[in-house]
């Protein structure tokens, strides 16, 4: 089995499938994928299908991002909805209507939301890595973490953790295209839209 992470998606499903194809993901294979599946890529709708699947084959250990907490947060009337459609959320809407326009909240299939809200994990941890969406305190366990830190934090402020673990982690986009590291930190956030 190997465990694998995927940074940041934003709806860019078919660079999504390029990767699965160019990596060959095997049937055993376990995927953390770092969250932000939606908002800015063409195709938001299929990307949370893939999740979704491959969450309940066992195979994916989904994280939630800062783009889902905006998303939801937008469906849910917590914040304006154009404040989330400046971010991409424009883009998200659309691949969920029914007509190839621009779409609306009420298009968003109900499921999505439902796992979006309740499957997405802050963070996952082992012997010697910790995923994360963003970043983490280092000097707070990693239970203890405040939402500013794991959704929001930028790669350039990670510091090593009190846990002496890898940090691997998105949101931060690298425009060169290849992930940023750090001797004690890794940012796959590779700017794919």
């Amino acid at each position: 089995m190997r465990l694998l992470a995927i940074g940041d998606i934003h709806g860019c499903y078919r660079s999504l499938l390029n990767l699965a194809e160019f990596v060959s993901f095997q049937e055993d294979d376990v995927i953390v994928t770092l969250g932000d599946y939606v908002d800015r890529g063409p195709d938001s709708k299929s990307v949370v299908n893939w999740v979704i699947n491959r969450t309940l084959e066992g195979k994916c250990i989904p994280l939630r991002g800062n783009h889902e907490i905006m998303m939801l947060a937008a469906l849910r009337g917590d914040m304006p909805i154009q404040q989330w459609l400046q971010y991409g959320g424009d883009q998200c809407l659309k691949s969920y209507s029914h007509d190839g326009y621009s779409g609306s909240a009420g298009d968003v299939d109900s499921m999505h939301k439902q796992f979006l809200e309740n499957q997405l994990k802050d963070y996952y941890e082992t012997e010697s890595h910790i995923f994360v969406h963003a970043g983490m305190l280092a000097n707070v366990p990693t239970t203890d973490q405040a939402e500013y830190d794991l959704y929001w934090e930028r790669f350039e402020m990670v510091a090593p953790h009190m846990s002496g673990k890898t940090i691997v982690c998105g949101h931060t986009a690298q425009m060169t295209g290849v992930p940023a590291t750090k001797a004690h930190a890794i940012c796959i956030d590779t700017w794919v839209y």
